[in-house]
């Protein structure tokens, strides 16, 4: 089947943990040149490092165009902070977020908080699926007109547009509504790994681009039209889904060994498919699995971000662009508009009810 949708690209920054910003707002802007829809960063309770959301919120300034999607841990984490975090990254990034939805799932991790135990990864991703529910209510809590800001009067807001979202889920209620305004793109882009059958099911349901690690276009193929079936029977339109291969790929040609320390990286760092060549390889790869209509692009994790990446802009991309088969400039302002997503309404607009 012919590709009938622009391709879209985007990488991963994972590695051994950084503590320089300008290390990170270096990989960033690259990225940002070659026109990439957006940059991931993982995160997780089980590995040392910087918050991936606070890094991503310190770079957004040092960058224009580009999405910045940190991934978020829903287990042990209050839905309603992840909701006004990921917005606060939103508006200081002027409509360029996301967030990549993480659970965690061992006895260690666990232990940090001394909440609750572990659970099995059904129930995790289950609760996962009611924090991005809820977590969308919130940002929907505030109408776009909400704001007065009229000095004369002293009202900041209009309250009859703020709306209760009262969410009870498995694991937690909130009452609502957010403390922060409606985020410039509505909602923030949401993204879940649906390549396990796990969590399949709350990509399918609510996520905007989903991840999958497929070794063969067939296989993409396959779980691609298993997560537009699921989203169909949600309710959802599939043609509002971004399915992306997530691949890990190694652009040194066998020059140097993988960064020590890559073994405690978040999943997709560590495992699924794995490209090694170099990045005119690279991008036929990319070319042909995209002419065959079976992915909207490719999520890249290079295992050595301050070394590949430049290859994947300046070689892989490059030539993508020179075959006029990836766009040379960022088509809009906001994430949502690199992917060609319309911004949703709210779903309290001119009800006068919650949810």
């Amino acid at each position: 089947m012919p590709a009938t949708r622009p391709l879209h690209l985007a990488v991963a920054l994972d590695g051994p943990a950084q503590y320089d910003p300008a290390y990170y707002a270096g990989l960033v802007r690259l990225a940002e040149r070659g026109a990439l829809d957006f940059v991931t960063l993982g995160d997780s309770f089980a590995r040392p490092g910087l918050d991936a959301l606070a890094v991503l919120a310190r770079v957004a300034p040092a960058t224009d165009r580009i999405g910045l999607v940190p991934t978020v841990t829903t287990t042990h984490t209050e839905p309603f902070h992840v909701s006004t975090a990921v917005a606060t990254l939103d508006w200081v990034s002027c409509g360029r977020a996301g967030w990549a939805v993480g659970v965690s799932a061992t006895d260690a991790e666990a232990r940090l908080f001394g909440r609750r135990p572990a659970a099995p990864p059904e129930e995790l991703w289950r609760e996962a699926g009611e924090v991005a529910d809820v977590v969308a209510r919130l940002w929907d809590s505030w109408e776009d007109d909400a704001e007065i800001r009229d000095i004369s009067t002293g009202r900041f807001i209009d309250r009859d547009k703020l709306r209760h979202v009262d969410f009870r889920g498995s694991t937690f209620s909130v009452r609502g509504p957010s403390i922060v305004p409606r985020p410039p793109q509505g909602r923030p882009v949401t993204v879940v790994d649906g390549t396990a059958a796990t969590s399949r099911g709350t990509a399918a349901r609510h996520a905007d681009v989903v991840l999958v690690r497929a070794g063969a276009p067939e296989q993409a193929a396959a779980l691609r039209e298993d997560i537009c079936r699921r989203a169909d029977e949600h309710g959802r339109d599939p043609d509002t889904l971004r399915v992306l291969v997530s691949l890990v790929v190694d652009l040194g040609a066998g020059e140097s060994v993988p960064e020590p320390g890559l073994d405690c990286g978040p999943p997709l760092a560590g495992g699924g498919p794995h490209f090694s060549g170099g990045p005119v390889e690279l991008a036929e790869l990319i070319a042909a699995w995209h002419a065959e209509g079976v992915v909207d692009g490719f999520h890249l994790v290079p295992i050595a971000p301050h070394r590949d990446l430049e290859r994947i802009v300046n070689g892989t991309v490059a030539l993508l662009q020179h075959r006029s088969l990836f766009r040379t400039f960022h088509p809009g302002g906001t994430l949502r508009e690199h992917l060609g997503l319309a911004r949703p309404a709210s779903r309290y607009a001119h009800t006068g009810s919650t949810a």
